[in-house]
This record gives structure tokens, sequence and C-alpha cells, in this order.
């Protein structure tokens, strides 16, 4: 048994200031299990939705949120034979991992690949499994199409612009802020278009689509956003493309036009990445292996623009939730420091 410091909801409100920094003690890893001595911590939308009670998997109060993260194995339970102690890892949970150290089963951890920091393998899994798979596998990506990234500048966007690229498209991206979309065209997008911009409105980003490309519009579009990027969308996707549903951070859920279904014969695609390997096992680990294997290549790079100590962990997850994020940011932990990317 041994005492760590946590940030735990204790009660479900929309006010995400009501965590709580608490000290516990963990148990010794149980058979099996791992315990992980953690270093940084991704923060997601899933977080917030999760303190607030509006994500479909509600964890037993009190929790701490924190679903991706990366440290040091400390100590191995009974059982365990795919790691060892001292062993740097990357993992996934639902929940727990705003902590200093979390015990986990051995199988939901794995080595940090040797091209990154704590920091960006804490940040990988999630975005880029996300991207991976809506692209690779759902969209079917081919070399020379065009790529429309909504959302371009939060973790999912910017992985599949990054995604995108390695699969030879030619990416266009949107998003808010010009200062964010900088980011994203020196990380390689082809064009950027901010759609909140008089230039730019939503009519406007349509018509530029339609410019950029010299044909019917984008290829194969990923839409994080949803509400009216996702009805522009319809209209500025080429002929037999691909539209890609990740999510809804606009708050709407639109209704798809089934005349421009049938007219562009479109198809219309839910992405839920983690949903391929439960229905099909062989397929999830393909894919997952595949990503693996891109990361510990270094072909990618998440990039993480910010990082907050544990005791400041709500100030992480105020600045996800007033969309001033680029990328990733962390919770660090254990006194880990890094250098953000710019």
């Amino acid at each position: 048994m041994v005492k760590i410091r946590t940030y735990r909801c204790h009660e479900l409100q929309d006010d995400i200031g009501s965590i709580s920094l608490d000290e516990v003690d963990l148990p010794a890893p149980g058979p099996n299990e791992v315990q992980v001595r953690v270093m940084a911590c991704s923060v997601n939308f899933p977080d917030l939705l999760m303190i607030q009670g509006k994500y479909q998997h509600r964890p037993e109060l009190p929790f701490a949120p924190g679903g991706e993260g990366a440290g040091d194995i400390v100590a191995i339970g009974r059982d365990v034979s795919n790691v060892r102690t001292g062993d740097a890892v990357v993992f996934g949970c639902r929940s727990g991992g705003f902590a200093e150290a979390i015990n986990l089963p051995a199988s939901s951890v794995r080595p940090l690949p040797p091209t990154m920091n704590y920091a960006k393998g804490a940040s990988y899994g999630t975005a880029y499994q996300t991207a991976w798979v809506a692209l690779s596998h759902r969209g079917e990506l081919r070399s020379g199409e065009w790529l429309l990234v909504h959302g371009a500048t939060g973790g999912v966007g910017l992985a599949a612009v990054d995604v995108g690229k390695l699969l030879g498209a030619k990416v266009i991206a949107t998003g808010g802020r010009d200062d964010k979309l900088a980011v994203v065209k020196a990380r390689g997008a082809d064009e950027v278009v901010n759609y909140t911009m008089p230039e730019g409105a939503l009519g406007g980003f349509r018509q530029k689509v339609k410019d950029i490309t010299g044909t019917g519009g984008a290829d194969v579009i990923l839409d994080p956003v949803g509400g009216d990027v996702f009805d522009e969308s319809m209209r500025c996707i080429n002929h037999g493309g691909r539209l890609l549903t990740v999510g809804f951070t606009s708050g709407r859920w639109p209704q798809a036009a089934v005349n421009l279904i049938l007219i562009k014969e479109l198809s219309v695609l839910g992405v839920r990445a983690g949903e391929v390997g439960r229905r099909n096992p062989d397929l999830g680990r393909k894919l997952t292996a595949q990503l693996r294997d891109l990361a510990y290549s270094g072909a990618i790079d998440p990039h993480v623009c910010a990082g907050f100590p544990l005791e400041n962990a709500v100030d992480a997850l105020r600045m996800l939730e007033q969309r001033n994020v680029v990328g990733k940011c962390v919770v660090t932990m254990n006194g880990y420091e890094f250098e953000p990317d710019q």
C-alpha cells in the first residue's frame, strides 16, 4: 500500500472546477496487474463530459479523469510476464489517469515508443488511433486524393492531418483561429481555411474547397464537429466521396441530406475506433499494429502544446474546455517536465 495524490470528481457537475486533489491509499497490484508511476496523462473531451455526467461511460464516484498516459512500471502482480519493473510504458484506461500512480491490467500497457517522450507517448493513442481507423480503414483514403479535415487544430483533427499526409493525400484543414491554423500549416497541411472569418464563413469554406480542389470538392472529409459544418460539407464533397463523422463538438447532431447522398453517390460513415476491435478483434489487432509500427518508427509525432502539474489539473481541463489547445495538452506528475511544442 502506497499513498498517492490524485485529482478526483466526487459529484457530477457542469463546473469542472468541482474536482479536488485528494490523497489516497493505492494497494499493491493484483494478479495480472501492474502499477504504473504516471509521468504524463493526456487531457481529452471525454474527461470533461464524464465530470459533467454527459458521457456514455459513467465511472463510479469518486473517480479520477484521465484515459491515457505514460510512465514507468514500479510494481508487478502475480502472473505478469509481458513487462518488467522499470519499463517505460504507455497505457489506456477509461478513467483514473490523473494520479501519481495507477494499477492497470498488464494487457493495457505497451512500450513507450522510443522516439517519444512521456508527454507525446501519453498523447498519441486515442487521437491517432481514431485518425488511422477513420482514414485508412473506414474512408479508404488513397494517395493523391483531396482530404478535408475539420477541427484540424484539435487532437483528432491534427492527427488526421498527419495521417492524411502519410497516406499521400492533399490536405485542406479548417479551424476557427488563424494562430492555431498556422501550427497546422507548419505541420504539413496543404491549405488551411478559417471558417469563422467573413472571407471564410460557412458558405465560403464550401466554395473555397471547390476552388482549391478544382473539382466538385474533397474526396474524403473527416468531421468531428457536426452541426453546420457537416451540412456544408455535404455540399463540397466530390462525387463518390466519403464523409466520416467522428463526433459533434458543435453540440448539434446534423441530419444528412439524403438527396445529396443519392445525387452524388456519397458514403456517410460513422467512426468509432474502439468498436472496430471489439467487433472484429483480428482487424482491431491489425490496425493497432500498423499504428504501433508508425509510432515506433517516428513517422508520427503528436503535437503537445502545454503541460500542467497535477495540482493544476483543472487549468488543463479549462484550457481544453475553452478551446485553447492545439493538438494535445497533458497533466504531469512526479516532477516530470518537458518542452511543449510551439
